[in-house]
Protein backbone atom coordinates (compact mmCIF):
# COMPACT_ATOMS: atom_id res chain seq x y z
CA UNK A 1 0.00 0.00 0.00
CA UNK A 2 1.23 3.44 -0.43
CA UNK A 3 0.99 5.80 2.24
CA UNK A 4 -0.35 9.70 1.23
CA UNK A 5 2.05 12.32 1.93
CA UNK A 6 -1.17 13.58 3.87
CA UNK A 7 -0.61 11.16 6.58
CA UNK A 8 2.11 13.19 7.99
CA UNK A 9 2.38 16.80 9.41
CA UNK A 10 4.97 19.10 10.96
CA UNK A 11 4.58 21.23 14.24
CA UNK A 12 6.26 24.27 13.70
CA UNK A 13 5.99 25.81 17.06
CA UNK A 14 7.58 22.55 18.58
CA UNK A 15 11.93 22.77 19.23
CA UNK A 16 11.78 19.38 17.86
CA UNK A 17 14.02 19.66 14.59
CA UNK A 18 11.62 18.51 11.62
CA UNK A 19 13.75 15.86 10.49
CA UNK A 20 13.35 13.84 14.24
CA UNK A 21 9.47 14.81 13.97
CA UNK A 22 8.77 13.34 10.55
CA UNK A 23 11.09 10.31 12.18
CA UNK A 24 9.18 9.91 14.84
CA UNK A 25 5.89 10.04 12.89
CA UNK A 26 7.01 7.02 10.57
CA UNK A 27 8.04 4.96 13.64
CA UNK A 28 4.55 6.05 15.54
CA UNK A 29 2.32 4.51 12.13
CA UNK A 30 4.23 1.29 12.25
CA UNK A 31 3.69 0.90 16.33
CA UNK A 32 0.15 2.09 15.97
CA UNK A 33 -0.65 -0.33 13.44
CA UNK A 34 -1.61 2.54 10.52
CA UNK A 35 2.27 1.54 8.50
CA UNK A 36 2.67 -2.07 7.56
CA UNK A 37 5.60 -3.79 6.31
CA UNK A 38 6.03 -3.43 2.61
CA UNK A 39 3.99 -0.20 2.38
CA UNK A 40 5.98 2.31 0.17
CA UNK A 41 6.56 6.15 1.51
CA UNK A 42 5.35 9.17 -0.58
CA UNK A 43 8.68 10.43 -2.80
CA UNK A 44 11.12 13.22 -1.07
CA UNK A 45 9.52 15.70 -3.34
CA UNK A 46 5.83 14.69 -2.51
CA UNK A 47 6.68 14.50 1.14
CA UNK A 48 8.78 17.80 1.23
CA UNK A 49 6.20 19.55 -0.88
CA UNK A 50 3.16 18.58 1.28
CA UNK A 51 4.95 19.46 4.55
CA UNK A 52 6.59 22.92 3.17
CA UNK A 53 10.15 21.39 4.02
CA UNK A 54 13.38 21.00 2.21
CA UNK A 55 13.76 18.15 0.16
CA UNK A 56 17.07 17.46 2.19
CA UNK A 57 15.07 17.43 5.48
CA UNK A 58 13.02 14.54 4.22
CA UNK A 59 15.81 12.65 2.24
CA UNK A 60 18.28 12.73 6.09
CA UNK A 61 14.81 11.82 7.96
CA UNK A 62 14.78 8.78 5.61
CA UNK A 63 18.66 8.30 5.10
CA UNK A 64 18.40 7.82 9.07
CA UNK A 65 15.81 4.96 9.02
CA UNK A 66 17.55 3.25 6.59
CA UNK A 67 20.54 2.55 8.57
CA UNK A 68 18.54 1.63 11.29
CA UNK A 69 17.14 -1.00 9.27
CA UNK A 70 13.52 0.53 9.95
CA UNK A 71 13.23 1.89 5.95
CA UNK A 72 14.28 -0.04 3.00
CA UNK A 73 15.02 2.01 -0.29
CA UNK A 74 14.66 0.68 -3.77
CA UNK A 75 15.84 2.48 -6.89
CA UNK A 76 14.04 3.54 -8.87
CA UNK A 77 10.87 2.73 -6.70
CA UNK A 78 11.01 4.77 -3.91
CA UNK A 79 11.61 3.92 0.13
CA UNK A 80 9.42 1.17 2.00
CA UNK A 81 8.54 0.13 5.65
CA UNK A 82 11.14 -2.65 6.17
CA UNK A 83 10.21 -6.22 6.47
CA UNK A 84 11.34 -6.74 9.89
CA UNK A 85 10.56 -4.08 11.44
CA UNK A 86 7.77 -4.98 13.83
CA UNK A 87 10.33 -7.32 15.55
CA UNK A 88 12.54 -4.25 16.62
CA UNK A 89 9.69 -1.50 17.30
CA UNK A 90 7.73 -1.71 20.93
CA UNK A 91 4.63 0.17 21.10
CA UNK A 92 5.87 4.07 22.39
CA UNK A 93 5.81 4.61 25.96
CA UNK A 94 4.10 7.83 26.93
CA UNK A 95 6.24 10.29 28.47
CA UNK A 96 5.67 10.44 32.14
CA UNK A 97 4.10 14.29 31.56
CA UNK A 98 1.71 12.59 29.45
CA UNK A 99 -1.77 12.66 31.08
CA UNK A 100 -4.62 9.82 29.48
CA UNK A 101 -8.09 11.35 29.27
CA UNK A 102 -10.47 9.29 31.77
CA UNK A 103 -13.29 7.77 30.32
CA UNK A 104 -13.99 6.01 33.24
CA UNK A 105 -16.02 8.83 34.52
CA UNK A 106 -17.99 9.19 31.17
CA UNK A 107 -18.57 5.35 30.77
CA UNK A 108 -20.52 3.01 33.26
CA UNK A 109 -19.91 0.02 30.79
CA UNK A 110 -23.65 -1.34 30.78
CA UNK A 111 -23.73 -1.85 26.96
CA UNK A 112 -20.72 -3.80 27.27
CA UNK A 113 -21.52 -5.68 30.48
CA UNK A 114 -24.20 -6.99 29.10
CA UNK A 115 -23.51 -8.05 25.79
CA UNK A 116 -22.71 -12.14 25.46
CA UNK A 117 -19.44 -13.29 25.52
CA UNK A 118 -20.08 -17.05 24.46
CA UNK A 119 -20.10 -16.39 20.93
CA UNK A 120 -16.93 -17.20 18.61
CA UNK A 121 -16.21 -14.89 15.67
CA UNK A 122 -13.53 -17.37 13.93
CA UNK A 123 -16.40 -20.29 14.24
CA UNK A 124 -15.03 -21.30 10.73
CA UNK A 125 -11.76 -22.87 11.53
CA UNK A 126 -14.14 -25.46 13.89
CA UNK A 127 -14.73 -29.10 12.40
CA UNK A 128 -17.78 -29.16 13.31
CA UNK A 129 -19.55 -25.73 13.83
CA UNK A 130 -23.04 -26.67 15.63
CA UNK A 131 -23.30 -23.17 15.25
CA UNK A 132 -27.18 -21.12 15.10
CA UNK A 133 -27.63 -18.57 12.61
CA UNK A 134 -24.69 -18.67 10.15
CA UNK A 135 -24.94 -19.52 6.95
CA UNK A 136 -23.61 -22.41 4.43
CA UNK A 137 -21.95 -20.32 1.59
CA UNK A 138 -22.90 -23.13 -0.30
CA UNK A 139 -26.34 -22.40 -0.40
CA UNK A 140 -25.98 -19.41 -1.28
CA UNK A 141 -26.51 -18.20 -5.15
CA UNK A 142 -23.78 -16.25 -5.11
CA UNK A 143 -24.50 -15.80 -9.08
CA UNK A 144 -27.63 -14.65 -8.56
CA UNK A 145 -26.82 -12.19 -6.06
CA UNK A 146 -23.89 -10.60 -7.62
CA UNK A 147 -26.05 -10.24 -11.22
CA UNK A 148 -28.74 -8.70 -8.64
CA UNK A 149 -26.39 -6.46 -7.44
CA UNK A 150 -25.16 -5.39 -10.79
CA UNK A 151 -28.82 -4.59 -11.83
CA UNK A 152 -28.78 -1.66 -8.89
CA UNK A 153 -25.56 -0.45 -10.08
CA UNK A 154 -26.78 -0.04 -13.15
CA UNK A 155 -27.12 4.04 -14.37
CA UNK A 156 -31.60 3.81 -14.40
CA UNK A 157 -31.20 2.71 -10.77
CA UNK A 158 -28.25 4.09 -9.43
CA UNK A 159 -28.79 7.40 -9.89
CA UNK A 160 -32.20 7.38 -7.81
CA UNK A 161 -30.01 5.27 -4.68
CA UNK A 162 -27.32 7.58 -4.24
CA UNK A 163 -30.13 10.09 -2.63
CA UNK A 164 -30.74 10.38 0.66
CA UNK A 165 -34.22 9.07 1.09
CA UNK A 166 -34.54 10.87 4.43
CA UNK A 167 -37.04 8.00 6.53
CA UNK A 168 -38.54 6.41 3.66
CA UNK A 169 -38.09 2.83 2.00
CA UNK A 170 -37.51 1.14 -2.01
CA UNK A 171 -41.33 1.05 -2.51
CA UNK A 172 -40.91 -1.54 -5.07
CA UNK A 173 -39.30 -3.79 -2.15
CA UNK A 174 -42.18 -2.29 0.28
CA UNK A 175 -44.37 -3.34 -2.51
CA UNK A 176 -42.84 -7.08 -2.97
CA UNK A 177 -43.06 -7.96 0.50
CA UNK A 178 -46.61 -6.78 0.95
CA UNK A 179 -48.15 -8.82 -1.72
CA UNK A 180 -45.29 -11.70 -1.94
CA UNK A 181 -44.18 -12.58 1.56
CA UNK A 182 -46.52 -11.14 3.79
CA UNK A 183 -49.33 -13.13 2.20
CA UNK A 184 -47.80 -16.83 3.20
CA UNK A 185 -47.87 -15.88 6.61
CA UNK A 186 -51.42 -14.78 6.27
CA UNK A 187 -51.16 -11.08 6.48
CA UNK A 188 -52.23 -8.28 4.59
CA UNK A 189 -50.73 -5.15 4.90
CA UNK A 190 -51.06 -1.13 3.16
CA UNK A 191 -47.70 0.52 2.93
CA UNK A 192 -48.25 2.54 5.70
CA UNK A 193 -48.29 -0.22 7.78
CA UNK A 194 -44.61 -1.65 6.79
CA UNK A 195 -41.02 -0.46 7.97
CA UNK A 196 -37.59 -1.65 6.72
CA UNK A 197 -35.62 -2.39 9.64
CA UNK A 198 -31.79 -3.59 9.62
CA UNK A 199 -32.79 -7.19 10.74
CA UNK A 200 -35.21 -8.80 13.44
CA UNK A 201 -32.85 -7.55 16.42
CA UNK A 202 -33.46 -3.36 15.04
CA UNK A 203 -36.94 -4.72 14.55
CA UNK A 204 -37.21 -5.57 18.08
CA UNK A 205 -35.17 -2.70 19.39
CA UNK A 206 -37.66 -0.31 18.10
CA UNK A 207 -40.52 -1.45 19.02
CA UNK A 208 -39.42 -1.82 22.65
CA UNK A 209 -37.95 1.66 22.37
CA UNK A 210 -41.40 3.28 20.99
CA UNK A 211 -43.10 0.85 23.66
CA UNK A 212 -41.47 0.66 27.18
CA UNK A 213 -39.65 3.56 28.92
CA UNK A 214 -39.38 4.21 33.33
CA UNK A 215 -42.38 2.09 35.45
CA UNK A 216 -43.57 0.30 32.35
CA UNK A 217 -43.80 -3.78 32.11
CA UNK A 218 -42.90 -6.32 29.81
CA UNK A 219 -43.14 -9.94 29.72
CA UNK A 220 -40.73 -11.76 27.96
CA UNK A 221 -40.60 -15.92 27.30
CA UNK A 222 -38.30 -17.60 29.63
CA UNK A 223 -35.78 -19.13 27.59
CA UNK A 224 -35.61 -16.72 25.28
CA UNK A 225 -33.71 -14.88 22.31
CA UNK A 226 -30.73 -13.89 24.32
CA UNK A 227 -30.49 -10.72 21.70
CA UNK A 228 -33.82 -9.69 23.12
CA UNK A 229 -32.73 -9.84 27.00
CA UNK A 230 -29.84 -7.68 25.84
CA UNK A 231 -32.49 -4.76 24.37
CA UNK A 232 -34.40 -4.68 27.11
CA UNK A 233 -31.65 -4.86 30.07
CA UNK A 234 -31.16 -0.82 28.68
CA UNK A 235 -34.42 0.33 29.43
CA UNK A 236 -35.80 1.27 32.97
CA UNK A 237 -38.98 -1.05 32.07
CA UNK A 238 -39.57 -3.78 34.29
CA UNK A 239 -39.36 -7.44 32.94
CA UNK A 240 -41.52 -10.22 33.85
CA UNK A 241 -39.84 -13.71 32.61
CA UNK A 242 -42.05 -16.27 32.35
CA UNK A 243 -41.28 -20.04 31.57
CA UNK A 244 -42.76 -21.67 28.54
CA UNK A 245 -44.11 -25.43 28.12
CA UNK A 246 -43.99 -27.42 25.41
CA UNK A 247 -46.40 -25.15 23.99
CA UNK A 248 -44.68 -21.96 24.41
CA UNK A 249 -45.70 -19.06 26.21
CA UNK A 250 -48.88 -19.84 28.54
CA UNK A 251 -50.85 -16.73 27.90
CA UNK A 252 -53.04 -17.12 31.55
CA UNK A 253 -49.73 -16.36 32.94
CA UNK A 254 -49.47 -13.41 31.83
CA UNK A 255 -49.55 -10.71 34.55
CA UNK A 256 -51.91 -7.47 34.94
CA UNK A 257 -50.45 -4.06 33.95
CA UNK A 258 -47.81 -5.04 31.44
CA UNK A 259 -47.47 -2.87 28.36
CA UNK A 260 -45.81 -5.53 25.96
CA UNK A 261 -45.72 -9.45 25.41
CA UNK A 262 -42.42 -10.50 23.09
CA UNK A 263 -42.91 -13.62 22.04
CA UNK A 264 -41.53 -16.37 19.05
CA UNK A 265 -44.63 -18.26 18.42
CA UNK A 266 -43.94 -20.18 15.54
CA UNK A 267 -40.90 -21.31 16.59
CA UNK A 268 -40.24 -20.37 20.08
CA UNK A 269 -36.47 -19.28 20.92
CA UNK A 270 -34.39 -21.88 21.59
CA UNK A 271 -36.90 -24.70 22.36
CA UNK A 272 -38.90 -24.37 18.50
CA UNK A 273 -41.85 -25.37 19.99
CA UNK A 274 -44.96 -24.06 18.03
CA UNK A 275 -47.53 -22.26 19.57
CA UNK A 276 -51.30 -24.11 18.73
CA UNK A 277 -53.86 -22.11 17.35
CA UNK A 278 -55.99 -22.04 20.22
CA UNK A 279 -53.24 -20.64 22.63
CA UNK A 280 -52.57 -17.81 19.88
CA UNK A 281 -56.49 -17.11 20.42
CA UNK A 282 -55.98 -17.06 23.78
CA UNK A 283 -53.20 -14.70 23.77
CA UNK A 284 -54.64 -12.26 21.31
CA UNK A 285 -57.82 -12.31 23.79
CA UNK A 286 -56.22 -11.24 26.54
CA UNK A 287 -54.06 -8.47 24.74
CA UNK A 288 -57.44 -6.99 24.00
CA UNK A 289 -58.78 -7.05 27.55
CA UNK A 290 -55.66 -5.96 29.22
CA UNK A 291 -54.28 -3.69 26.83
CA UNK A 292 -50.95 -4.98 26.14
CA UNK A 293 -49.12 -5.04 23.05
CA UNK A 294 -47.83 -8.48 21.40
CA UNK A 295 -44.34 -8.26 19.57
CA UNK A 296 -44.01 -11.41 17.77
CA UNK A 297 -40.40 -12.10 16.50
CA UNK A 298 -41.32 -14.55 13.70
CA UNK A 299 -37.72 -15.38 12.53
CA UNK A 300 -37.78 -18.46 11.01
CA UNK A 301 -41.19 -19.35 9.64
CA UNK A 302 -39.83 -20.66 6.40
CA UNK A 303 -38.34 -23.53 8.40
CA UNK A 304 -41.12 -25.65 8.51
CA UNK A 305 -40.86 -29.49 8.20
CA UNK A 306 -44.38 -30.74 8.80
CA UNK A 307 -46.60 -29.39 6.42
CA UNK A 308 -47.83 -25.51 5.93
CA UNK A 309 -46.97 -23.05 9.15
CA UNK A 310 -49.39 -22.11 10.85
CA UNK A 311 -50.60 -18.66 10.59
CA UNK A 312 -48.57 -15.65 12.24
CA UNK A 313 -49.94 -13.94 15.24
CA UNK A 314 -50.34 -10.86 12.77
CA UNK A 315 -52.41 -12.67 10.87
CA UNK A 316 -54.93 -13.55 13.45
CA UNK A 317 -54.96 -10.21 14.95
CA UNK A 318 -58.32 -8.18 14.11
CA UNK A 319 -58.09 -6.29 16.88
CA UNK A 320 -54.31 -5.00 15.52
CA UNK A 321 -52.57 -5.32 18.50
CA UNK A 322 -49.82 -7.14 17.02
CA UNK A 323 -46.29 -6.06 15.72
CA UNK A 324 -45.04 -8.43 13.63
CA UNK A 325 -40.97 -8.80 13.34
CA UNK A 326 -39.40 -10.72 10.36
CA UNK A 327 -35.99 -10.57 8.71
CA UNK A 328 -34.29 -12.22 5.45
CA UNK A 329 -30.92 -13.02 7.52
CA UNK A 330 -32.15 -16.58 7.81
CA UNK A 331 -33.71 -17.30 4.51
CA UNK A 332 -31.02 -15.12 1.88
CA UNK A 333 -27.91 -14.89 4.70
CA UNK A 334 -27.32 -13.05 7.85
CA UNK A 335 -24.59 -11.12 6.62
CA UNK A 336 -27.65 -8.92 4.90
CA UNK A 337 -29.24 -7.72 7.98
CA UNK A 338 -31.85 -6.90 6.19
CA UNK A 339 -35.93 -7.37 8.11
CA UNK A 340 -39.59 -5.76 8.59
CA UNK A 341 -41.81 -4.59 10.77
CA UNK A 342 -45.66 -4.84 10.63
CA UNK A 343 -47.69 -2.96 12.41
CA UNK A 344 -50.74 -0.23 13.07
CA UNK A 345 -49.99 2.49 10.77
CA UNK A 346 -49.34 5.00 14.32
CA UNK A 347 -46.98 2.59 15.35
CA UNK A 348 -44.69 2.39 12.22
CA UNK A 349 -44.84 6.33 11.87
CA UNK A 350 -43.66 6.20 15.53
CA UNK A 351 -40.83 3.47 14.77
CA UNK A 352 -40.14 5.40 11.46
CA UNK A 353 -39.21 8.47 13.12
CA UNK A 354 -36.85 6.63 15.41
CA UNK A 355 -34.95 5.37 12.90
CA UNK A 356 -34.58 8.01 10.83
CA UNK A 357 -33.31 9.81 13.97
CA UNK A 358 -30.65 6.85 14.94
CA UNK A 359 -30.07 5.52 11.07
CA UNK A 360 -32.15 7.21 8.21
CA UNK A 361 -32.83 4.02 6.20
CA UNK A 362 -31.23 0.99 5.78
CA UNK A 363 -28.49 1.49 2.79
CA UNK A 364 -30.24 1.61 -0.61
CA UNK A 365 -28.49 -0.02 -2.73
CA UNK A 366 -29.18 -3.36 -0.04
CA UNK A 367 -32.61 -2.51 -0.04
CA UNK A 368 -32.82 -2.61 -4.12
CA UNK A 369 -30.90 -5.54 -4.84
CA UNK A 370 -33.00 -7.59 -2.03
CA UNK A 371 -36.08 -6.45 -4.42
CA UNK A 372 -34.29 -7.66 -7.80
CA UNK A 373 -33.03 -10.92 -5.89
CA UNK A 374 -36.75 -11.77 -4.65
CA UNK A 375 -38.33 -10.55 -7.41
CA UNK A 376 -36.72 -12.31 -9.94
CA UNK A 377 -37.13 -15.73 -8.38
CA UNK A 378 -33.98 -16.66 -6.82
CA UNK A 379 -35.36 -16.09 -3.38
CA UNK A 380 -38.06 -18.93 -3.86
CA UNK A 381 -35.21 -20.83 -5.33
CA UNK A 382 -32.70 -20.39 -2.88
CA UNK A 383 -35.50 -21.28 -0.16
CA UNK A 384 -36.87 -24.71 -1.57
CA UNK A 385 -33.05 -25.14 -2.12
CA UNK A 386 -32.35 -24.49 1.90
CA UNK A 387 -35.45 -26.64 2.87
CA UNK A 388 -34.29 -29.97 1.15
CA UNK A 389 -30.77 -29.74 2.31
CA UNK A 390 -31.63 -28.88 5.92
CA UNK A 391 -34.44 -31.26 5.80
CA UNK A 392 -31.82 -33.87 5.47
CA UNK A 393 -29.58 -32.49 7.61
CA UNK A 394 -32.08 -32.14 9.98
CA UNK A 395 -33.32 -36.08 9.60
CA UNK A 396 -29.13 -37.16 10.08
CA UNK A 397 -28.79 -35.06 13.29
CA UNK A 398 -32.35 -36.88 14.51
CA UNK A 399 -30.89 -40.05 13.73
CA UNK A 400 -27.29 -39.44 15.18
CA UNK A 401 -28.82 -37.96 18.48
CA UNK A 402 -31.14 -40.97 18.65
CA UNK A 403 -27.90 -42.84 18.18
CA UNK A 404 -25.91 -41.81 20.99
CA UNK A 405 -28.16 -41.34 23.32
CA UNK A 406 -28.87 -37.63 23.38
CA UNK A 407 -32.45 -36.49 24.70
CA UNK A 408 -34.69 -33.30 22.49
CA UNK A 409 -35.76 -31.51 24.55
CA UNK A 410 -39.12 -30.81 22.75
CA UNK A 411 -39.32 -33.55 20.60
CA UNK A 412 -42.60 -32.61 18.85
CA UNK A 413 -40.89 -29.58 17.17
CA UNK A 414 -40.92 -29.66 13.66
CA UNK A 415 -38.96 -26.70 12.22
CA UNK A 416 -36.43 -24.41 13.01
CA UNK A 417 -32.41 -25.08 11.77
CA UNK A 418 -31.49 -26.21 15.25
CA UNK A 419 -32.38 -28.70 18.06
CA UNK A 420 -33.04 -27.85 21.75
CA UNK A 421 -31.48 -30.78 24.10
CA UNK A 422 -31.50 -31.68 27.67
CA UNK A 423 -28.54 -33.41 29.10
CA UNK A 424 -28.06 -35.90 31.37
CA UNK A 425 -28.45 -34.95 35.34
CA UNK A 426 -25.64 -32.74 36.72
CA UNK A 427 -23.78 -32.04 33.18
CA UNK A 428 -22.96 -28.39 33.03
CA UNK A 429 -23.31 -27.22 29.46
CA UNK A 430 -21.46 -23.97 29.23
CA UNK A 431 -17.99 -26.36 30.89
CA UNK A 432 -18.88 -29.02 28.07
CA UNK A 433 -18.87 -26.75 25.33
CA UNK A 434 -15.79 -24.95 26.45
CA UNK A 435 -14.26 -28.64 26.61
CA UNK A 436 -15.86 -29.42 23.20
CA UNK A 437 -13.43 -26.73 21.50
CA UNK A 438 -10.32 -28.65 21.96
CA UNK A 439 -12.47 -31.72 20.21
CA UNK A 440 -13.08 -29.10 17.77
CA UNK A 441 -16.58 -28.61 17.86
CA UNK A 442 -18.31 -25.86 18.59
CA UNK A 443 -21.96 -25.62 20.34
CA UNK A 444 -23.97 -23.30 22.27
CA UNK A 445 -24.94 -23.97 26.15
CA UNK A 446 -27.84 -23.37 27.47
CA UNK A 447 -27.07 -20.27 29.83
CA UNK A 448 -27.44 -17.13 27.72
CA UNK A 449 -30.75 -18.08 27.21
CA UNK A 450 -32.42 -17.72 30.95
CA UNK A 451 -33.15 -15.10 33.16
CA UNK A 452 -31.31 -17.15 35.36
CA UNK A 453 -28.07 -18.31 33.60
CA UNK A 454 -27.87 -21.44 36.14
CA UNK A 455 -30.83 -23.05 34.87
CA UNK A 456 -29.67 -23.51 31.75
CA UNK A 457 -26.74 -25.69 32.66
CA UNK A 458 -28.43 -28.74 31.54
CA UNK A 459 -29.55 -26.96 27.86
CA UNK A 460 -27.33 -26.92 25.03
CA UNK A 461 -28.61 -25.95 21.65
CA UNK A 462 -27.48 -27.44 18.11
CA UNK A 463 -27.50 -25.92 15.03
CA UNK A 464 -27.47 -27.48 11.87
CA UNK A 465 -27.57 -24.80 9.32
CA UNK A 466 -23.59 -23.97 9.30
CA UNK A 467 -22.32 -27.83 8.79
CA UNK A 468 -22.67 -30.29 6.34
CA UNK A 469 -24.69 -33.32 6.85
CA UNK A 470 -21.47 -35.89 6.39
CA UNK A 471 -19.83 -34.31 9.79
CA UNK A 472 -23.49 -35.00 11.84
CA UNK A 473 -22.76 -38.03 13.12
CA UNK A 474 -18.92 -37.62 13.94
CA UNK A 475 -20.05 -34.11 15.86
CA UNK A 476 -22.45 -35.79 17.51
CA UNK A 477 -20.52 -38.58 18.51
CA UNK A 478 -17.65 -36.37 20.16
CA UNK A 479 -20.15 -34.66 22.10
CA UNK A 480 -21.41 -38.04 23.52
CA UNK A 481 -17.91 -38.91 24.26
CA UNK A 482 -17.44 -35.70 26.22
CA UNK A 483 -20.30 -36.06 28.39
CA UNK A 484 -19.60 -39.70 29.19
Amino acid sequence: MAIPAEAFFIDRASVVPLQVQLRRQIIAGVTEGRFRPGDRLPSGRALARHLNVARVTVALAFAELVSAECLTSRARSGHFIAERIEARLAAPALSPETARFDWACHLDGSFARTGRTDRVPDWRRFRFPFVYGQADPELVDHAAWRDCAVRALGRREFIPLTADLYDEDDPELVDYIIRHILPRRGIRARPGEVLLTLGAQNGLWLAAEILLGEGRRCVIEDPCYPGLREILSQLRAGIAALPVDAQGLPPREVPPGVAAVFTTASHQCPTNSTMPLDRRRALLDRASAQGFAVIEDDYEFEMSFAGAASPALKAMDDAGAVIHVGSFSKSVFPGLRLGFMVADSAVIAEARALRARVLRHPPGMLQRTLMHFLSLGHYDAQMNRMRRVYAERRRVMEQALATEGLRIAAPGATGGSSFWLELPSGADSTGLALGLRARDVLVEPGAPFFAQPERGAPFLRLAYSSIPAGLIPEGIARIAAALR
